[in-house]
């Protein structure tokens, strides 16, 4: 049995409809705090990702490939100058100087964007438009595959230095990680909000702790500044152009978190972040990574481990315990975008409807998903078993990172032409500059495929396959019940010609469109021929953007047939707004005097819709299969509507697919 569910989430409901574009802007005041306390926060949050690579990703350009890049001065040079140009190109001028500009009413994210393109090519070209939003589902597959991978691969890197301190205690990294991200996960019901307080504090101390580490070896070792120069990542791909191509395969290490920035900056605001990043993140990287360069120049074998051999013996006991902090953090910026991720393809149609917790009375974007926080911890259990090293984890991380880097260029750089037209020597600078990194990044990593890169691969495949499904069998659902129902105008014709019982009271029938009547209303009347009083079909819509105004939500309609107590309310929500319909009846009594029952009262009819598998055309059996077994999941409408359970009755239909 299927419940009538949300907006764009669930065929079968009773008020949802398929999301359409829709250009709508929020023009509410949003509160975001003081800027200091944001700015803190998202280096709890956003940062915690990107702010960990230190702990493994020069380690892994010099490790991949049977030692491929050697610890020569020539190679140390062209790496850190690698390092550099790449956090500056794609995480300072892409992400935090321009694709932070194409928010969607405040919200990030890959989904986001792409809904952002949509709704532009949607006046243009609706074939562009929908591959737009094939893009971005795409886009999204892949940053579900980051954040299984990063959490694994964060914790592990930063427990292996206990093997630093005692190699005896090698036998003990596992255990330790397991019972770190159980704990992470677990404290993910309390919010980012919550989360992010805790975690800012960590990834100060953290940021200092590793600038500090750098700062003697770039005294000591000056000369390593020069690897800041582009013209040593020319002569390295000069001298050695097979060599720079596998290091490209490990040095995108450095900028994974880049997309979780973006996606994450509903929970903060986009002048926090940036604060952040400049002021804090940025430097102390920089920093970071030079030292950890003029530590292999002076001492080539420190390749082992450079970012633990920065610190004295005594500190390294310390500074393990801290590295398991910010990896923690780390994990928390690919988990809250995840949710942020979800809660958008469910208001876009991709996803049923998921049980959502919004954890802050101030941010809507700040969310949990208890479904997919536990996916996600179960997938992360799962990868830790199976490869059971950072190393081993490292050769699978990049391709999910740089096809969503490439993925996000794309779109951007289509509605940056489509919204902001931009001048065709500016988009060709992006697309060249930007655009051919990542292409090169992407080229090095699909060499690893049979390493451990099919993991990201059978991640995203797995749910573009569930997205598609759900977003196509939605389609084909709603088509057939839209024949079975009928016109609505009709039947309202019809009911004025019919001797029928109106009983006292309010009815709400929440419903997807107002071209069709509510399968619950016409067995109310045909089998108990009895009709309220007022009746009020309720529509929810799913808009494009986050938020739609109170002012802008609802529309009211008389279905032609003034002061009979039958209306119709069209119901605009943003993606993020909470879709609350005994909330739209009390405001729906300023614009309509006549709904003069009070709506505490009123009593809501959901239409209970069974899909049963049939043998029409449109989809193949096993697809109906997986979207059958989806819509059981589908979370319960009443309590995706806030409808009183007391006072909701269901009634049931059934539909072949």
């Amino acid at each position: 049995m299927i419940d009538g569910s949300p907006p764009a989430a669930n065929p079968t409901d009773s008020g949802a409809a398929p999301a359409a574009p829709d250009g709508a802007q929020d023009d509410r005041p949003t509160s975001r705090g003081p800027l200091f306390g944001l700015a803190l926060g998202a280096l709890g949050v956003v940062f915690g990702d990107i702010g960990t690579s230190p702990l493994y990703a020069v380690q892994t350009v010099f490790s991949i490939d049977h030692n491929s890049v050697s610890p020569s001065p020539a190679d140390v040079y062209g790496v850190v100058s690698l390092i550099f140009w790449s956090v500056t190109l794609v995480v300072t001028v892409k992400y935090v100087s321009l694709v932070l500009r194409a928010d969607n009413d405040g919200e990030g994210g890959i989904m986001a964007l792409a809904a952002l393109v949509h709704t532009v090519l949607s006046r243009i070209s609706p074939r562009q438009a929908g591959i737009a939003l094939g893009l971005g589902v795409l886009g999204a597959s892949l940053f579900y595959g980051d954040s299984l991978i990063t959490p694994a691969i964060s914790v592990l890197s930063a427990v292996e230095g206990l093997e630093i301190v005692d190699p005896g205690l090698a036998d003990a990294v596992l255990p330790c990680g397991v019972a770190i991200l159980t704990l992470l996960f677990v404290v993910q019901r309390w919010g980012t909000h919550q989360v992010g307080r805790v975690f800012g504090p960590v990834m100060v101390l953290w940021f200092l702790t590793i600038a500090v580490l750098g700062i003697p070896q770039i005294v000591a070792h000056p000369d390593v500044l020069r690897g800041l120069s582009p013209t040593y990542v020319v002569s390295f791909i000069g001298d050695h152009p097979y060599t720079a191509f596998i290091a490209m395969g490990a040095i995108v290490l450095v900028i994974t978190g880049a997309e979780a920035l973006y996606a994450d900056m509903g929970h903060f605001g986009k002048l926090p972040i940036r604060v952040a990043w400049f002021a804090v993140a940025f430097p102390a990287l920089i920093l970071n990574y030079l030292g950890q360069a003029a530590l292999i120049l002076n001492d080539p074998a420190a390749v082992a481990n450079p970012f633990y051999l920065l610190a004295p013996g005594w500190a390294r006991l310390p500074l393990v315990v801290l590295a398991t902090c910010a990896t923690v953090i780390a994990s928390q910026a690919v988990i809250s975008g995840a949710f942020s991720m979800s809660w958008q393809a469910v208001r876009l149609g991709y996803l049923p409807q998921l049980t959502v917790r919004h954890t802050s009375s101030r941010e809507s974007g700040q969310i949990y998903i208890p479904v997919v926080n536990w996916l996600l911890f179960a997938g992360v259990l799962v990868l830790i078993a199976v490869f059971g090293s950072s190393q081993r984890l490292a050769t699978a991380y990049g391709l999910a990172v740089t096809g969503t880097l490439l993925l996000t260029t794309s779109l951007f750089l289509t509605y940056a032409a489509t919204a902001w037209h931009w001048a065709r020597w500016k988009l060709a600078l992006v697309a060249v500059v930007l655009g051919g990194l990542e292409l090169t990044y992407l080229g090095a990593n699909l060499v690893k495929i049979v390493s451990g890169g099919w993991l990201p691969l059978t991640i995203a495949a797995v749910m573009v396959t569930l997205m598609t499904t759900w977003q196509r069998g939605r389609r084909v659902i709603t088509a057939r019940r839209v024949d079975r129902e009928g016109s609505l105008p009709e039947f309202v014709d019809k009911l004025h010609h019919l001797q029928l019982t109106r009983v006292p009271g309010l009815a709400v029938f929440p419903h997807p469109t107002k071209l069709t009547a509510p399968l619950a209303l016409r067995a109310n009347v045909e089998f108990n021929r009895v009709l309220h009083e007022q009746v009020v079909i309720v529509s929810v819509h799913s808009a494009n953007v986050p938020h739609v105004p109170a002012h802008e939500r609802i529309t009211v309609d008389e279905l032609g047939h003034a002061g009979d107590g039958i209306l119709h309310l069209s119901v605009r929500f943003g993606f993020q707004d909470d879709p609350d319909i005994p909330a739209v009846l009390r405001q729906a009594h300023d614009f309509a005097p006549e709904l003069d029952h009070p709506p505490g009262t009123a009593s809501y009819f959901l239409s209970r819709i069974t899909i049963e598998r049939g043998r029409e055309p449109g989809m193949s059996a096993w697809r109906k299969g997986l979207f059958i077994g989806l819509s059981h999941n589908a979370a319960n409408p009443a309590v995706y509507f806030h409808l009183p359970v007391d006072r909701t009755v269901v009634m049931g239909s059934r539909i072949e697919l």
